[in-house]
């Protein structure tokens, strides 16, 4: 058998679509040692963070040229038996498609992209979804929006939830203080949240909720930072925290790698995600695994995975973020507890689970009922 990856994410700061791709991939290798494994990427400095033994190609950063012509053209020479993509399939494909479709907030929200980035997805993905054999989404709330929103079977949908990398795991706060400090001149104590600076992520209800709990309660000391690579919407965001009363206590460290995402989770007291909109929501995961307490939105698949390890809040309303900060900063029995039922929510989640699974749909795809698990063996070098 011979998988090939669209892994064009990788390297290139697309934070949720790259760790999950990355992740996959480094479970592949361990999960399974018989398939061939072709990934496509758009940077040289891509090919280290994908496992040794994997061929590797290079494809255009362009969207453009990667899919109308450089996937079509590799995936004639490579001929695999099926190609992995994230939304959007190569114009030209003739092997089986399996696709991984995140969540549907184009369609539902399409207010939250650029006129041209909705437009275009609206187009690709509903091509995409219609022509591959699976559709592979991380949550049950996203697997019904796609198939209400493209009338798919019922069997051709397949939610497989993410995972939480290892690498994310609780640290002293006192250790991890010190560090942010250092590496971001960031005060302690903080209040955190993770995300692109995007409309949909909610930031601008999370700036007037934490005024709102500055002017309520003036003995917390807490400051707000704010983690998220940069996009078309950070200015109206800046600017909403440079008119803020406590502008001085909002921070922006901007996009962060997973080391130093592991000590700015280490370092909070408290994580919040006030998003509008999510197909699963890593983040809330990834500050449990930390062991640290999340307050995060009632909405789309927020509450399937945080359950009842978080405390939720309707994001349309920002007493309801403040009340959120409130209850756990000055309740520290509720803020402990919330921390080490996180913990054990985190621990349910595993990418090699994510990955055994989607293994498995690869096999069925490309018309071999169960993959083989066989000892390892180094028989396949790394080729460009």
């Amino acid at each position: 058998m011979r998988f090939s990856v669209d892994a064009h994410a990788i390297g290139q700061h697309l934070t949720g679509n790259e760790t999950y791709i990355r992740n996959l991939l480094n479970c592949f290798a361990k999960l399974d040692r018989e398939a061939d494994f072709v990934t496509y990427l758009s940077r040289e400095t891509a090919f280290e963070s994908v496992p040794e033994r994997f061929f590797k190609r290079r494809v255009a950063i362009n969207p453009f040229l990667r899919l109308g012509f450089d996937l079509p053209r590799k995936l004639r020479r490579d001929r695999p038996n099926l190609l992995h993509v994230q939304y959007t399939a190569p114009l030209f494909c003739r092997v089986p498609i399996v696709v991984s479709v995140h969540d549907v907030s184009f369609l539902e929200h399409p207010e939250y992209f650029t006129s041209f980035r909705s437009r275009q997805l609206r187009y690709t993905v509903d091509r995409t979804v219609r022509n591959a054999a699976r559709v592979l989404t991380p949550s049950e709330f996203s697997r019904r929006r796609i198939l209400d929103a493209y009338g798919l079977g019922e069997e051709k949908v397949v939610a497989l939830p993410n995972g939480v990398s290892s690498s994310f795991r609780p640290i002293a706060r006192e250790t991890a203080q010190r560090a942010v400090r250092s590496m971001f001149g960031l005060p302690s104590p903080m209040i955190l949240t993770v995300g692109d600076l995007q409309p949909r992520k909610n930031h601008i209800g999370l700036i007037h909720a934490f005024e709102q709990l500055v002017r309520a309660h003036p003995q917390l000391p807490h400051h707000l930072t704010i983690v998220g690579k940069e996009t078309w919407y950070t200015p109206v965001i800046r600017a909403a925290a440079k008119k803020s009363s406590v502008s001085d206590r909002i921070h922006f460290t901007g996009f962060v790698c997973d080391d130093d995402l592991l000590r700015l989770y280490g370092a909070c007291d408290l994580f919040v995600y006030p998003s509008f909109y999510e197909g699963f929501g890593l983040p809330i995961l990834e500050a449990m695994a930390c062991g640290r307490a999340v307050a995060c939105s009632n909405t789309s698949a927020m509450p399937e995975v945080a359950d009842s390890a978080a405390l939720l809040f309707d994001p349309h309303s920002e007493n309801e973020i403040m009340l959120a900060f409130r209850d756990l900063l000055l309740n520290p029995e509720l803020r402990q507890r919330m921390e080490r039922l996180g913990t054990h929510r985190a621990a349910m989640f595993s990418w090699e689970n994510c990955a055994a699974r989607t293994l498995d749909l690869y096999y069925e795809v490309a018309g071999q009922a169960k993959r083989q698990q066989v000892p390892a063996r180094n028989t396949i070098s790394a080729a460009r």
